[in-house]
């Protein structure tokens, strides 16, 4: 018999944010074992019935790579348990920033990584601020792209932005950073940066007026930190007071984490699409922001089939 609600099984990538999900949506997560043989070969098996259900599969694919592996492994398992559907929902969706061949001889990681979650049986994806929302277009089957722009535009929206300026801290970043100053009702300006190569920023100089302004600066991504932390101090020395940032997903590779401690910023904003190692989490001046209601949200509106577009807040 079909079940009447659906059933969220996680992974071991974001187990809290699985949980809060499940909570959000009055469930409890769904009983699996995953483990792994001593040379570390992944084994999934789903402990209870989910024949003819509709499944969501929480799995954020970061590094390490057996992140994403195993998010195959348990969409084959749902898939030969003969599931109703199977949504993988992918907080944060690894390999986005390989979208394109811009060298000669490298790969579309992205494209990839899209035919094998296709292959493997899933029937749709759910994930948060894609590196290049374009990617979509890489899949044959329905995702849906949700944003993080709600959660921190409500947090905003509780403080006193007077004599703030909303800055991107790339170029690239710019239209993100319209977007963001058109909703809390702020100016803009943009810093030029060069990239002389990967992970590493340099930067040149700023368009738009800082002086004597706190700053907000919005990105998808904090990886090294380096973009983040230059701009901050470039800022600083260009007459900005107070600096904040929000990123949605805090991959804090390295020593990310301590850069940003040892930073001009005041406080950096995350999602939990991706967890804070134990280390990053006594950061003061991180703070993480959950958007597991967003999720659990549009859990219930596609197993209820009903519009999530309400949900699609793209900040244009």
């Amino acid at each position: 018999m079909t079940s009447k609600h659906p059933k969220v099984f996680t992974g071991r990538a974001n187990p809290e944010l699985a949980r809060k999900i499940a909570a959000f949506i009055d469930l409890e997560i769904g009983e699996s074992r995953i483990r792994e043989f001593n040379d570390g070969e992944i084994w999934v098996q789903f402990e209870e019935n989910i024949r003819g259900v509709d499944v969501f599969l929480v799995q954020p694919t970061f590094s390490p790579p057996g992140n994403l592996l195993e998010l195959l492994i348990m969409v084959d398992a749902a898939r030969r348990a003969s599931a109703k559907r199977i949504t993988a929902v992918i907080p944060y969706f690894g390999y986005a920033r390989q979208d394109r061949k811009d060298q000669p001889r490298v790969a579309i990681t992205a494209k990839l990584v899209a035919n094998l979650l296709t292959t493997a049986g899933v029937d749709r994806i759910l994930s948060m601020d894609m590196h290049a929302p374009q990617i979509q277009g890489f899949f044959d089957i329905p995702l849906d792209h949700l944003y993080a722009s709600a959660v921190f535009i409500e947090y905003f929206n509780n403080l006193d932005l007077s004599g703030f300026v909303i800055v991107s801290p790339d170029i690239g970043g710019t239209r993100r950073a319209r977007a963001y100053a058109k909703r809390l009702h702020l100016p803009i300006a943009i810093v030029d940066k060069r990239r002389p190569k990967p992970n590493v920023a340099e930067v040149m100089h700023v368009i738009g007026d800082v002086v004597d302004k706190n700053v907000l600066i919005f990105d998808d991504i904090c990886d090294t930190g380096g973009t983040l932390v230059a701009a901050a101090r470039f800022l600083k020395e260009r007459g900005a007071k107070e600096i904040y940032a929000a990123c949605t997903h805090p991959i804090l590779s390295g020593d990310a984490g301590r850069r940003i401690a040892n930073s001009d910023i005041t406080t950096v904003l995350v999602t939990d699409t991706i967890p804070l190692t134990p280390e990053n989490q006594k950061i003061e001046n991180i703070k993480v922001l959950s958007v597991a209601e967003i999720f659990g949200r549009a859990i219930m509106r596609i197993h209820n089939e009903e519009s999530i577009s309400s949900l699609f807040d793209t900040i244009d």
